[in-house]
């Protein structure tokens, strides 16, 4: 089996997709600079899969540090790069901080990676490129529009960047999937989402609130025209996540792309109003939970629901777990830690 680079692969998505990978049998190498993880995730991964994977710490603005990675493992020719900061909120407040982290260091990874007779990169996007879509559900061919906030921004820039490559580099081969909302943990409650400082996304502030870490869930705003007031996301479980990128470079592998660029949405096809993740979560952990209503949060859209057929065809991938299943994954995770 070849090698696979995960860049951030000791973060959320990307421990779990290294889990994935390992037993589909793919040996990883992960880079990972722990400034949004920890080396604790390392031993989750061994835990589960009883192989540790190789792993270099250090961070993709230092393009000396990946060109004498690159010259160590000169067989890497596969690569899933998820490396980036990842909070709406926090990039509102921070711009610079996501301009530097996102972009910076995909077009540092991407210069090294260029130079090589060819390669398969798979990119880690989002929902967040189609900005508030006029249609729901929202398509692959949906209009890119303003992003609402930096963090979707770097990514517009990150796929515009990997397309350029694309047209100019026609062994550059590169799949894009933009996921909705990965919520949830590993079945095996050894790995999950482990957000440092308040948590920036909604379940892992639930799961919090809780466990009595945080005293209040905000909610930001009911005022939407939603079902009942509240903004509709598409939350998908991160084993779901997961499990698309291990197909997803297989497609690569197998030279099963049809373009050297393909997008695919990655969701559940089916959107949540926030108050219903709450009562979600009041559901599987038979307690309630503290929260309010506040004023809305800038850069939040109102909804985002993926159509999810191209990649059920084409990936012949689909999300199996339900809302529940998720919230309970993560309430399992939360309980351990």
């Amino acid at each position: 089996m070849p090698k696979i680079l995960v860049t951030g692969g000791l973060g959320y998505i990307g421990s779990h997709t290294v889990v994935a990978l390992q037993e589909a049998g793919f040996k990883v190498v992960i880079i990972d600079n722990l400034s949004n993880s920890t080396l604790k995730v390392l031993e989750g991964i061994v835990s589960i899969t009883g192989v540790k994977p190789e792993f270099e710490n250090f961070d993709l603005k230092e393009k000396n540090k990946i060109q004498e990675f690159l010259q160590k493992h000169d067989d890497i020719s596969n690569v899933i790069h998820f490396a980036a900061s990842k909070a709406v909120g926090e990039s509102v407040e921070k711009p610079l901080l996501y301009y530097e982290n996102n972009i910076n260091t995909l077009v540092c990874l991407l210069q090294e990676l260029n130079k090589k007779e060819s390669i398969n990169f798979i990119f880690s996007s989002s929902c967040t490129v189609y900005g508030q879509a006029d249609v729901m559900p929202i398509t692959e061919e949906s209009p890119i529009k303003q992003a609402e906030s930096p963090y979707g921004k770097t990514k517009q820039i990150g796929e515009t960047i990997i397309a350029d490559i694309c047209k100019a580099n026609k062994k550059f081969n590169a799949i894009a999937l933009r996921y909705f909302n990965p919520i949830g943990a590993h079945k095996s409650a050894k790995i999950g989402e482990l957000p440092t400082g308040v948590p920036q996304n909604l379940v892992p502030y639930i799961m919090q609130t809780g466990v009595g870490k945080r005293k209040q869930l905000s909610v930001f705003g009911n005022n939407y025209p939603t079902k009942d007031g509240t903004c509709i996301r598409d939350y998908i479980h991160v084993e779901d996540v997961a499990s698309a990128h291990v197909i997803a470079i297989q497609r690569l592998l197998n030279k099963g792309n049809k373009s050297n660029l393909e997008i695919f949405n990655l969701g559940t096809g089916k959107g949540s109003t926030v108050l219903e993740v709450v009562k979600s979560f009041e559901r599987v952990a038979n307690q309630k939970l503290n929260y309010k209503i506040v004023e809305r949060r800038q850069g939040d859209i109102m909804s985002a629901y993926a159509d999810t057929s191209k990649a059920n065809t084409i990936l012949g991938w689909k999300a199996k777990f339900t809302l529940d299943e998720a919230i309970l994954s993560a309430w399992k995770w939360q309980k351990t830690l």
